[in-house]
Order: C-alpha cells, then structure tokens, then sequence
C-alpha cells in the first residue's frame, strides 16, 4: 500500500504522460499535414537539414531544462524516424 506522498507524486506522473500523449498526437497530426503536403508537392519524405537543425535546438533546451541532451537526442531522433516513416508512406500511396 502507498503513502500519500507516493500517490501525489504519482498521480502528478499520470497527469504528465497524458499530457505528453495529447501533445504528441497534435503534433503527428500536424507532421501528418506536412507529409500530405509533401507528397502533393513531390518533396522528399525527410530534410536532413532541418532534421539536425531540430535536433541541435532540442538538445539546447534539454541542457536548459536540465534534462539529459542524449536522452532527447534519442527521444526525437525516434519520433523523427515515425515521422519520416508516415511520410514515405503518403508519398507511395499507402497512407
């Protein structure tokens, strides 16, 4: 059985991850637009260039934040690749 304090910080957790799953399914939404739009423009899938340039302004705010750079690295490099992988999708008609 947990204390009070274990609850509260846990109940803080909870209200954290779902908050970072409505923000993640907001931004796919909007990332699935731009692969939309990619597709229709016969862009590329994926932009190396702004790739790095998001990964380099991420791992800023991390230090920031205080929040290991390495561990957001890899987390958006993640979403990155789901992302490229949705847009390589539209582009061959599969959505």
């Amino acid at each position: 059985m947990a204390d009070e304090t274990l609850t509260r910080y846990r109940q803080s957790i909870d209200n954290i991850d779902a908050a970072l799953v409505f923000m993640l399914a907001e931004r796919f939404k909007v990332t699935q637009a731009v692969g939309a739009y990619k597709a229709r423009s016969g862009l590329p899938p994926a932009d190396p260039g702004r790739e790095e340039a998001q990964i380099a302004r991420l791992r800023a705010l991390a230090q920031q934040a205080e929040l290991d750079p390495e561990f957001s690295e890899k987390f958006l490099r993640f979403i990155i690749d789901e992302v490229i992988r949705h847009h390589e999708r539209m582009q061959n008609g599969t959505s």
